[in-house]
């Protein structure tokens, strides 16, 4: 028997050993692994140049494992191992109780000077006010759920920094302590870097009246729990299904939808629609892109309220879940991201507007290289 056994291990083994390579080299490859949200590598092209640099090899490994026949079956197997020998941190992200978090990295203080120096320089030139809003993502609030002696970033220290270094031009709007003293409500994803509808309406209470309005009370507005089943960045990470899905919600004035036409324009075209909201997104896994799809350079948003005031937005993805929430007050609001703009003026006129805000979370600002460009 014990020898029948040895065999039969033995042809098992010889078995994984060539046909799961076979089924990996004969299989259909995808572009992108939506359960991951991240491309693949794709096949790389032999060259002399790239054999003998060692870079063929290198993305020849990186194509294997992406298209490794069961992948995200071998990842959630290696995660369980991973987890019963007593590591805390997958990929970047702590697993807690009910929660993952990210491992925020040292911020980049040279970027993040110069990119306090382009706001500074651009309040300087114009004469429209300018905000400043930096969030804590969720690793700056549930600091008590990170790991013992884990390294952390103290993202309160960070946005003191950055709000220290500003001009006395630039007002700033303290975000932090409102999140804070809310860490018991669901204002930040468990499975993304994301906050929630709840958590922009927070940061939004407070934002408003700095920009010279009242805020709608929440009673006002009617939610719609649009998904139950989502899952973001931080479980794209890890695979860790023992973190409960997410809510997604809608956030909708009982007085009136004020949208009157969003139009998404980039370097090739500009298209419009009636809407924020790209409900098309809540059946793919990138369901936080239902808040103005996905990101794109200009996003400009009218609203049928008899107002002058205008806003020009400069942004990461935290703003897209607090923007409907200045439909209630702004007649036109214009949204920026400069990862894919290197001349703003090209899409807008500073000048232009009541009021001019920055809203980016603390982990971007820290390291986003491409905010010193609205100096240019």
């Amino acid at each position: 028997m014990k020898e029948f056994m040895k065999k039969t291990e033995a042809v098992v083994f010889l078995a994984l050993l060539f046909i799961l390579p076979l089924l990996t080299l004969f299989s259909h490859k995808e572009s992108f692994s939506e359960l991951e949200n991240r491309t693949l590598q794709s096949k790389p092209d032999f060259s002399f140049d790239s054999w003998f640099d060692k870079s063929f090899m290198e993305e020849f490994d990186s194509y294997v494992s992406d298209h490794f026949t069961g992948r995200p079956a071998w990842i959630k197997m290696k995660l369980k191992a991973e987890l019963a020998l007593g590591r805390k941190e997958i990929n970047g992200i702590y697993i807690s109780d009910g929660r993952l978090i990210e491992r925020t990295p040292e911020p980049d203080y040279e970027t993040m000077d110069k990119s306090i120096e382009a706001i500074n320089s651009l309040a300087a030139s114009v004469d429209t006010p300018v905000y400043v809003m930096i969030a804590p993502t969720s690793a700056g609030i549930y600091t008590d759920l990170i790991p013992k002696n884990a390294p952390q970033l103290d993202q309160h220290s960070v946005i003191e920094y950055v709000y220290k270094n500003l001009d006395s031009r630039v007002s700033t709007v303290n975000i932090y302590d409102i999140l804070n003293a809310s860490r018991e409500d669901y204002i930040y994803y468990r499975s993304d870097h994301h906050w929630t509808s709840l958590g922009a309406y927070y940061a939004y209470s407070t934002a408003i009246s700095k920009l010279g309005f009242s805020a709608v009370p929440f009673s006002r507005y009617d939610i719609e729990h649009v998904s139950n089943d989502f899952l973001g960045t931080y479980y794209s990470k890890t695979l860790y299904d023992k973190v409960q899905p997410d809510t997604i919600d809608i956030y909708t004035s009982k007085e009136g939808e004020k949208v009157v036409s969003c139009t998404v324009s980039n370097a090739v075209e500009e298209k419009s629609y009636d809407s924020i909201y790209f409900r098309e997104f809540l059946d793919v896994k990138d369901k936080y892109s239902i808040y103005l799809g996905t990101n794109q350079p200009c996003i400009k948003i009218k609203t049928n309220l008899q107002s002058d005031k205008k806003i020009l937005i400069f942004k990461d993805s935290y703003a897209n879940s607090f923007v409907p929430f200045l439909t209630q007050h702004y007649n036109e609001i214009t949204v920026l991201d400069m990862r894919y703009i290197n001349n703003f003026r090209d899409y807008a006129d500073p000048e232009d507007y009541t009021h001019i805000l920055f809203l980016y979370n603390s982990t971007t600002f820290s390291s986003d290289d491409n905010i010193k460009k609205i100096a240019y």
